[in-house]
């Protein structure tokens, strides 16, 4: 009886030191490709502990991960590359020594890399991110305004060269897993369209634009640009909330985003021509103090962040428009809803180490009272707008501690066009038309805001 009772245990004994010394579990991996940054997911069922060395000549980054073995989920890293991932030309994988496995990243260019980790939370295990942030980013203003100027023609006089035309970007998911080599510079464009996920959206540009669009014309050196900076919420990393039959907002949103965008690249305010940006036109995450600070930097005229609403039970229907409070919720409904967006960061996954102090200790609390009175006048022209499309949720604006709303200097709105979670509006969604109808809808508010509110005088003009 004795000798039995010890081989039991010591089969238990057994069974744990094996449970202890077996290491990580990958669950999954994603990579996530922007013009910002590029980003690599390797989740697990416990912490990872990695070290990571930049290479130059050719570019590469070298990641060590300890206490796992390859697998085939590491594998796949390899052929998730995409031919125009503006930062990544490939990855290879191998079994470095014993315990540990080293991913080598070739890059397209320099780049800052950032790598750190991720407690669980939501549907997320434990992750490991890697963030390769261009070397040279991209000036926002500078880029929005080269979109939009046209280019003097060439000609023989003048002696000039013309430049060819650039390839057309590979389809995605032609990257080959047995050759994960740099793809050609052309193919370093990124996406025109987010990456759709299940039930995919098929929703094409049109709509009836109306009379607030004028005919479209080219920029001038004198004209002073109107912009609108677009936020489709959530993205990468951050899916938003998810209908019932599995549509996720950050798709929705998007897709409202460059219909909202073609009617406005069209229209002007006073002679002078407005043009959209979109604070991601893709789908990878951007954190809230980032998007901001997007806005601020093209100097943005107004400021529409693009959400699809949710709540616990499927009954809650109709549109909501929200502006900034800074002496708390104007219901128990909008201070839900703030925490809830607010904890975009927290799930998208941003590096707490390198976080801009900036954005704490001084832009978060410079909003100011002439910033929201302005913003409750965009929001309520707005919302009487999205009335003529459907069901209101609350008939005025609501206030919260929004965090992507606290622009000190630009009228800011968050704007729920219907909840998700509702399956009847959740089928309107994902409906041509009825994102057509709203984005028809927030044109028509945005050029009634403008004529009795006109734009702040800028030094910003095309050059």
């Amino acid at each position: 009886m004795r000798r039995r009772a010890l081989v039991q245990s010591g089969a238990i004994v057994l069974c744990l030191g094996h449970s202890l010394v077996r290491g990580a579990s990958i669950v999954n991996v994603r990579i996530w490709p922007a013009p910002d940054y590029s980003r690599v997911t390797i989740e697990s069922d416990t912490p990872l502990k990695a070290t990571q060395t930049l290479i130059g000549n050719p570019p590469r980054l070298a990641v060590d991960i300890a206490g796992i073995s390859l697998n085939p989920a590491l594998r796949e890293l390899v052929a998730k590359v995409r031919p125009d991932d503006p930062n990544i030309a490939g990855i290879r994988v191998g079994q470095f020594s014993a315990e540990v496995v080293r991913l080598v990243i070739d890059l397209k260019a320099g780049v800052r890399p950032q790598v750190f980790s991720l407690a669980p939370v939501a549907a997320y295990q434990h992750r490991l991110v890697l963030d390769l942030y261009p070397l040279q980013a991209i000036d926002p203003l500078d880029a929005l305004i080269a979109q939009h100027v046209p280019k003097a023609p060439v000609t023989e006089a003048s002696g000039a060269v013309p430049m060819p035309k650039p390839a057309k970007p590979a389809a995605s998911g032609q990257a080959s897993a047995s050759a994960p080599t740099a793809a050609p510079a052309a193919a370093a464009a990124p996406p025109a369209a987010p990456l759709p996920s299940a039930p995919a959206l098929a929703l094409k540009p049109g709509g009836s634009p109306g009379a607030f669009i004028g005919p479209s014309a080219p920029v001038t050196s004198t004209d002073r640009l109107i912009i609108i900076a677009l936020d489709p919420g959530h993205g990468g990393e951050d899916p938003g909330a998810i209908g019932p039959g599995g549509t996720q907002e950050k798709d929705v949103v998007l897709q409202l985003a460059f219909l909202l965008r073609e009617r406005i690249n069209v229209a002007s305010v006073r002679g002078n021509p407005m043009r959209a940006y979109l604070t991601r036109d893709a789908d990878f995450f951007v954190p809230l103090h980032v998007r901001v600070q997007k806005a601020r930097r093209v100097q943005a005229d107004l400021f529409i962040s693009l959400h699809a609403d949710a709540f616990f039970t499927p009954a809650p229907q109709g549109a909501s428009v929200f502006a900034l409070s800074q002496s708390g919720a104007s219901s128990s409904a909008a201070r839900w809803m703030a925490a809830k967006e607010n904890k975009a960061d927290v799930i998208g996954g941003i590096n707490v180490k390198v976080k801009d102090a900036e954005v704490q200790s001084t832009l978060f609390d410079m909003s100011t009272n002439a910033q929201i009175l302005d913003s409750l006048k965009l929001g309520s022209t707005l919302l009487g707008e999205m009335g003529r499309v459907g069901k209101l949720h609350k008939g005025a604006v609501e206030q919260a501690g929004f965090a992507v709303l606290k622009a000190p200097d630009i009228p800011s709105v968050l704007v729920e066009a219907a909840f998700i979670s509702n399956p009847e509006e959740e089928k309107k969604l994902v409906s041509e038309d009825y994102q057509n109808q709203v984005a028809d809808a927030l044109m028509r508010g945005i050029s009634a805001y403008f004529g009795r509110n006109p734009p702040l005088a800028r030094s910003r003009t095309v050059s």
